[in-house]
């Protein structure tokens, strides 16, 4: 137990003293900081452009035109385009020119036009469209209205029913019976890819260590003064330690300058959605990190004890990153289907992938609480599993040099060991 204490306590100063995890840790910091105070640091700015533009919005003009045939009710054409564009508050004018109409458009008197020969063919006119120009729905919504209430008009309504019709406001709820994904997508999103991030950028780092240990011959001093098992665990606690603090650090950051600044953010839903995150959310993803990540820094240490040089790494952990990687895609296209298909459960309950396929039902599905249990427990058995097989594999590596082995081979060495 002192020789784990003394390698954890010397990889994890190593890895927190690294200009790497220093430098990443500030500008990441530093930016989420920026980003979240960034309205705070404009309020002022903002308000004179609000002003500034209430004014220019004042001179513009606030209607628009509408040149109809003979086949349209002027009048029924009016009413259904006033009503389309009222959250505008701009008011439909019916004009007879539509080449005066075009010179209106110019010199601002009208903000844009519709002609209408028919009705179920239009032209919408502006002085310039935008990629942004969004007239296209509302247009063809006020032209099904026309159609709608000219209909009722002619099959003998009344103006009262004709208005009635018209003012009626249609106002739909929805209601989920089991999760809303839509509410948990976007922290789910980043929260798997930073578990992603840190699996394979640290996982990497340990096997990179050992690997480099091993080509400056330090490894052979270290193997005599401490035990192989104590060597691997240390390095690889301390690198899981040293990705939970960054973790801890960067997500935290965001979350208390959220909080700090969340006055400045309320009429944003989408970084709403982000950090309007539920506690025992936060606890499964700690969870699952720290269990997904010993499972696979156990791995990327083995591998590491195999490779002679630090060249060797790449292909060596090629299959294993090669795993993850499939595991991360069959999350992400989950997520963007049903996170409660066939193909997801299965990944549930899969050691290499329950990290973030589990995360992802409990967010955004509705799974019975014996399901995480069971996942959960079949990833402790599974990370002790390969705990010891990585100690085996560990220990008959440190001190192979040569041609990189083979996986039976690792296997083999690992049994006789």
């Amino acid at each position: 137990m002192k020789q784990f204490k003394t390698i954890f306590s010397h990889e994890l100063a190593y890895q927190i003293k690294n200009k790497a995890f220093i430098i990443v840790t500030a500008i990441l910091v530093i930016a989420i900081a920026v980003v979240m105070f960034f309205p705070r640091f404009t309020e002022d700015k903002s308000a004179e452009q609000s002003a500034q533009t209430e004014q220019t919005e004042e001179k513009q003009s606030n209607k628009i035109a509408l040149v109809v045939g003979s086949g349209v009710d002027a009048d029924i054409a009016k009413q259904a385009f006033t009503e389309e564009y009222q959250d505008e508050q701009l008011e439909a004018v019916i004009e007879s020119d539509i080449d005066n109409v075009k010179e209106k458009i110019l010199s601002g008197e009208y903000k844009f036009a519709y002609d209408i020969p028919n009705m179920t063919t239009y032209t919408y006119i502006t002085k310039t469209i935008s990629v942004y120009d969004g007239k296209q729905p509302t247009s063809d919504h006020a032209m099904e209205k026309l159609n709608y209430l000219t209909a009722l008009k002619t099959a003998g309504a009344g103006d009262d029913v004709i208005k009635q019709v018209s003012d009626l406001q249609i106002v739909g709820t929805p209601e989920a019976l089991e999760a809303d994904q839509t509410k948990n997508y976007f922290y789910t999103y980043i929260m798997v890819f930073a578990l992603y991030m840190i699996i394979i950028l640290y996982g990497t780092m340990v096997a990179t260590n050992v690997a480099s240990e091993k080509s400056s011959r330090a490894m052979e001093v270290l193997i005599t003064s401490a035990r192989p098992t104590a060597l691997m665990f240390g390095k690889i606690l301390a690198a899981c330690v040293a990705g939970m603090s960054q973790l801890v650090l960067i997500f935290g950051t965001a979350v208390a300058s959220y909080k700090i600044n969340e006055e400045y953010w309320t009429d944003n839903a989408f970084i709403g959605s982000i950090f309007n995150i539920p506690t025992q959310m936060i606890f499964y993803m700690l969870l699952f990190f720290l269990l997904g990540f010993l499972l696979y820094a156990m791995m990327f240490g083995a591998i590491g004890s195999m490779a002679t040089k630090v060249e060797d790494i790449n292909s060596l952990q090629t299959p294993i990153t090669l795993v993850f990687v499939i595991a991360f895609f069959i999350v992400i296209t989950g997520m963007n289907g049903d996170v409660n298909s066939p193909l997801m459960v299965v990944a549930s309950y899969v050691p290499f992938t329950s990290p973030m396929a589990m995360f992802t039902r409990i967010v955004m599905g509705d799974i019975a609480w014996f399901e995480i249990v069971i996942s959960v427990v079949i990833l402790i058995a599974s990370t002790i599993g390969i705990g010891i097989l990585s100690a085996r594999i560990y220990r008959a590596g440190v001190l192979h040099y040569g041609k990189p082995p083979k996986f039976g081979e690792m296997l083999k060495s690992a049994r006789e060991v």
